[in-house]
């Protein structure tokens, strides 16, 4: 392989907290808004459960896939520009699906669109996790793990709760059709990802250049050759695929149900809630309880360290599902008790996650192709989304329908992840601030 290119001369130093926070804010918004609130938008617009859940889960695909193409943005460009350039691009194509919703084949026409603001989140999520991870000691990645998570998260909670919400405001109190109200606030998620690029341009740092920076077309193809071949010599990478996959597991059946189930009526059986009330819950309730579960699982890592805590985050992130089941169970009209049970499953989600993402970045991603390995690992996790997103249509329609019966089949998925985790392997220990991400040190087990 060819030597490294030589390293840019560093830049000014840009404190953590003026880039972090925007950084994965940009990468949660686009994200949930292709996974998840074009699931409502089309509920809305009369689409059926069973097309909804079939057709937005593909829209997984461009997370899964994304290991094909990390490669070949090594050799190219910087990891600042490629971020800074999709944000751009999902800037154009989520006003593009704006425009779209009042044809007579907005359909097929959104999802085009969505497919490519997909591809380009995809893009996103590779090179700015490899700025955080290039340009953040390996102690700073654990102490900025809960703002990390917190604000991707975030990103999630502005599409599907505020924005959701919104739209029920202005169908219901303005009178406003759907298509209109949906045709404002994708125009909107358009500018909030041109805001973010404009901030980015002055705020990102480059991250650190791959050892193939700047060689060109030549070394693409020897560098996606030998970042796939070096992946799987890694240690025990089966196994920690494995746990990457199963990991949210039943998590990815709540993600793409759970909405609908607090959207369809009463007699559905459903919770009949509108999008203002089901975004008003994730907008408060459900954005507090997540950020203090991801700054707890923050503090419990950078405290005791992944290996330690790495089934307890699993048991509190799989151990909330029962709050839907409750809900199923009981179709309570009680928005407080409603707004309780979806805080304990967000405050689970966000400690639990913590662990997920530290167990790619601390134990997956380590090694000279350390953006590409973490793309890998990602790449599995969204191939969870999309195996849970394409089957629960058809494990609703086996469940004859019934939410209880399939949040009961849920729950029983949910203690896999947990022994998954019991046996998930560390090859890696934990780092002290003197020791960078690439460094390799003896197993740790539990």
């Amino acid at each position: 392989m060819s030597q490294p290119h030589p390293a840019p001369a560093p830049g000014p130093h840009r404190h953590p907290l003026s880039w972090v926070p925007t950084l994965y804010l940009a990468m949660g918004l686009p994200n949930v808004m292709v996974g998840v609130v074009a699931a409502i938008l089309y509920k809305n617009l009369g689409v059926s459960n069973e097309d909804i859940a079939l057709y937005t889960s593909q829209m997984y695909l461009p997370w899964v896939l994304k290991p094909l193409w990390a490669p070949l943005l090594e050799p190219f460009k910087t990891k600042r520009w490629w971020v800074i350039s999709m944000q751009f691009l999902m800037m154009a194509t989520l006003g593009a699906v704006a425009f779209c919703l009042p044809l007579d084949g907005f359909f097929r026409a959104s999802l085009a669109f969505f497919w490519i603001t997909g591809f380009a989140s995809a893009t996103q999520d590779i090179v700015a996790d490899g700025v955080f991870m290039t340009t953040m000691p390996v102690r700073e990645q654990a102490r900025y793990a809960g703002l990390q998570g917190m604000c991707w998260n975030l990103g999630a909670v502005i599409a599907s709760g505020l924005l959701v919400s919104l739209t029920g405001w202005l169908h219901n109190r303005q009178g406003l059709p759907w298509v209109q109200c949906w045709m404002l606030v994708m125009s909107g998620s358009a500018l909030m990802m041109g805001a973010f690029g404009l901030w980015h341009l002055r705020t990102l740092p480059p991250g650190e250049p791959s050892a193939v920076a700047g060689q060109g077309v030549a070394s693409a193809l020897p560098a996606l050759r030998a970042s796939w071949v070096t992946f799987f010599q890694k240690p025990q990478i089966w196994t920690m695929l494995a746990v990457i996959f199963f990991y949210r597991f039943a998590e990815g059946f709540i993600e793409k149900f759970g909405p609908l189930f607090l959207l369809d009526p009463v007699s559905a059986g459903g919770l009949g809630l509108s999008n203002e009330s089901m975004g008003f819950i994730n907008g408060t309730a459900g954005t507090l309880a997540f950020i203090a579960g991801a700054f707890v699982g923050g503090f419990v890592v950078a405290r005791w360290t992944l290996p330690r805590t790495f089934v307890l985050l699993a048991v509190v992130l799989n151990l909330p599902h029962l709050t839907y089941w409750i809900l199923s169970q009981t179709q309570t009209q009680d928005m407080a008790l409603i707004g309780l049970l979806v805080a304990v499953e967000k405050f689970g989600f966000g400690m639990g996650s913590v662990g997920h993402m530290l167990y790619m970045m601390q134990q997956v991603a380590p090694g000279p192709f350390k953006m590409t390995h973490y793309a890998f690992a990602t790449g599995v996790m969204a191939l969870t989304k999309w195996a849970t997103g394409t089957a629960s249509g058809w494990f609703f329609a086996l469940s004859g329908q019934h939410y209880s019966t399939f949040f009961g089949w849920v729950l029983i998925v949910s203690v896999l992840p947990v022994l998954i985790a019991w046996w998930a392997p560390f090859p890696h220990a934990p780092l002290s601030d003197a020791e960078d991400g690439e460094s390799s040190a003896a197993p740790a087990g539990h």
